[in-house]
């Protein structure tokens, strides 16, 4: 519809409802947890926009509301929302967005929902543009089927074009499929916005997401994003990154996720920091975020140093492999496994933690290979996050292409897609072995020890950060049995949402099973909770331990070097033997400090200190778990009598003031 067309008679209201859809568990059930942790971003980019088409009248004399729904963390029910907004004067329109492969089972289904609902709906994101992108068969069959029932595909980027988007569903004459082959000019688009409502049902509400930029210029054979996005690098502006961060103080978000595919080829990232450097130093907003980059943005200069500046607390890193023979097949030519320590390392000086993106299942990986590798990770490469993935040929990915062309099996699932399935076959491992290698390595690398490694070695200001995301980690593969990334807090399950080809089970078969399940989720958080806490006591004090040793050595370096270039006369070296031995006695007084020394037995002195609320030397839980483990199988037993009250009763004290102060720790690391 030409821009100017006036809108229908009748109509006085557009009822845009952007939807982000979830996917189906093994069982058939919709993914939904009570809180979320990763919002979408693309909701929130999309809201922008339909802002912004309301502000500017594109539609003429009509109310443009939009609502934004995540199914990750909120019920979507098409009859009702059909039974809502299907009234006079009000036109409503769906709109299924970011829809990833291993989601478009789930979005497929509810797009027919609505359209047997009599609601116009939209369906775009990575699969349908990626998929659509890289068929070289014409239209590939799943979105020829979407097509035959009357849904509309958009492949591409919408900034130029919402606008027309949303005047032709107005119109009612949405077409079959948008096809946007020009990448938008994204420096005069808008930035997402945040909606507060939505953030409530996230474990961290103050949080934002942006996209400083698009595309990416390497060429990795398992990724999307380039033949999405493509490889020309395109960048918001800074000044209006800037701006919309300043209006987001009101709404209390202090934590952003850029979300680039590769912020460090951002051609205005120098500026964007220099724009966050601002807000911290002239307007004292606090900020902090982080972003993904690729092995060789530490080259760059100035790079880190502004990072951390403009408020930088982790990088998120295309690792992949540690194998050097399985880079060629990833197409990672610029990655040098023999460089990543130094690259590490590099950003632990700057004080911004790495986490790495690690893919399991390249054509040299074995079952040993992997594991020698991910201890590799933790130990020689000094990592301090890791997100592991089985490798899958995403339609849209080169690895798709190739694989079709040669005949290859693959899974017909689309919901499997979500690097946590195998989905194709392995050279070198059954898919068993696989999975099992996959499963293993989140083990492997988040043990309690080298949870408290890690912990040990972060700065003050990333501590809890890093542990959190400790917590999430921990939860979402241990308890909840699923990836991190995809992954919220207590999962929710609505007995009749269910996949098409599974049964819906009868009350009496479902909630008793549910019971089960939520048993078994509760022991698992318990067993978690004891693990964190102990974690959280043996590094508590030591990373503000560390960086009092990191500043007395910095005094006594720069101290050294101005005595040195002084005249060598007995006076200054004097002065300088004695400054000498007094930071030897304190950086000694420290260490003391450190080895948690205390006196032996049950005097009266840790008597009391035991029973002291605000006192707490303990740097582990072994003792207190070994004592109830022993007074467990007494009472089993039916050894009552051998259970001394007195001890009872001061090591339930202390497990009270233990789980007092850590539960204070991590709610008081939340306040702003």
């Amino acid at each position: 519809m030409p821009p100017g067309t006036p809108p229908p008679a009748g109509i006085k209201r557009l009822q845009v409802l952007l939807i982000k859809p979830s996917k189906y568990d093994d069982e058939g059930y919709v993914m939904r947890y009570l809180r979320g942790v990763l919002p979408s971003n693309t909701l929130a980019t999309l809201a922008s926009l339909t802002e912004e088409v309301a502000r500017a009248g594109q539609l003429g004399e009509v109310e443009i509301e939009v609502q934004m729904l995540d199914e990750h963390v909120q019920k979507i029910d098409p009859r009702r929302l059909a039974r809502k907004y299907r009234r006079p004067g009000i036109r409503p329109v769906a709109a299924l967005c970011g829809v990833q492969t291993n989601q478009f089972p789930r979005a497929a289904d509810m797009a027919r929902r609505f359209i047997n609902e009599g609601m116009a709906v939209m369906i775009g994101g990575f699969h349908v543009s990626g998929a659509i992108a890289m068929s070289e068969r014409g239209m590939p069959p799943e979105c020829r089927a979407l097509l035959d029932k009357g849904v509309t595909l958009v492949k591409g980027e919408v900034e130029d074009c919402w606008g027309d988007l949303l005047r032709d569903a107005l119109h009612n004459r949405l077409k079959p499929f948008y096809d946007i082959a020009e990448p938008p000019d994204l420096s005069a688009a808008s930035i997402p916005v945040v909606d507060p409502r939505l953030m409530k049902r996230f474990a961290y509400p103050f949080m934002g997401t942006i996209d400083a930029g698009r595309g990416c210029p390497f060429q990795c054979n398992f990724c999307t994003i380039i033949n999405v996005q493509g490889r020309s690098m395109r960048s918001r502006l800074a000044e209006k990154i800037k701006d919309r961060i300043r209006r987001n103080v009101g709404l209390k978000i202090d934590y952003y996720f850029f979300t680039d595919d590769n912020f460090s080829r951002n051609p205005n990232w120098e500026e964007i920091f220099d724009a966050l450097i601002e807000l911290k130093s002239q307007e004292r907003i606090r900020i902090h975020f982080m972003m993904q980059i690729d092995t060789l943005a530490y080259r760059l200069p100035n790079f880190m140093a502004k990072a951390a500046e403009a408020g930088c607390t982790q990088v998120f890193i295309g690792m992949e492999t540690l194998n050097p023979d399985n880079l060629p097949a990833a197409g990672k030519r610029q990655n040098r496994v023999g460089e990543y320590r130094e690259m590490i390392e590099a950003w632990h000086r700057h004080g911004i933690v790495c986490h790495v993106g690690y893919i399991i299942g390249f054509p040299f990986d074995t079952v040993s290979s992997v594991r020698e590798e991910v201890r590799r990770l933790g130990e020689e490469i000094g990592v301090d996050q890791a997100s592991f993935f089985m490798l899958t040929p995403l339609p849209g990915s080169m690895d798709h292409r190739l694989m079709k062309a040669r005949g290859d099996w693959m899974d017909g699932d689309y919901n499997r897609f979500d690097s946590f399935h195998p989905t194709t076959r392995h050279s070198r491992m059954t898919a068993a072995e696989w999975f099992g290698a996959y499963r293993q390595a989140w083990k492997d690398f988040y043990t309690v020890e080298a949870m408290k490694k890690i912990l040990g070695r972060v700065s003050q200001r990333n501590y809890w950060g890093l542990f959190k995301n400790f917590v999430w980690y921990k939860h979402s593969v241990m308890v909840e049995d699923t990836h991190p990334m995809i992954c919220g807090f207590f999962r929710l399950k609505d007995r009749k949402e269910r996949r098409e080809g599974f049964s819906v089970e009868p009350a009496w078969r479902h909630y008793p099973r549910r019971i089960h399940e939520v048993a078994c989720w509760a022991r698992g958080v318990f067993r978690l909770y004891l693990e964190m806490q102990e974690v959280w006591l043996a590094t508590r004090g030591r990373t503000r331990f560390r960086e009092n040793l990191a500043y007395l050595r910095s005094r006594y370096e720069r101290m050294r070097a101005r005595l040195g270039e002084s005249a060598a006369v007995r006076a200054g070296q004097s002065l300088r033997r004695q400054a000498a031995e007094g930071i030897t006695e304190g950086l000694e007084y420290l260490r003391q400090r450190r080895s948690g020394w205390r006196r032996p037995g049950w005097g009266w002195r840790r008597v009391l200190g035991s029973l002291n609320p605000f006192s707490l030397k303990l740097q582990t839980r072994t003792s207190l778990n070994e004592y109830w483990q022993r007074t467990r199988q007494k009472f089993t037993s039916g050894q009552f009598f051998r259970i001394n009250p007195f001890t009872l009763a001061l090591n339930f004290l202390r497990e009270v003031k233990i789980c007092t102060l850590f539960n204070i720790s991590f709610l008081l690391s939340y306040a702003k």
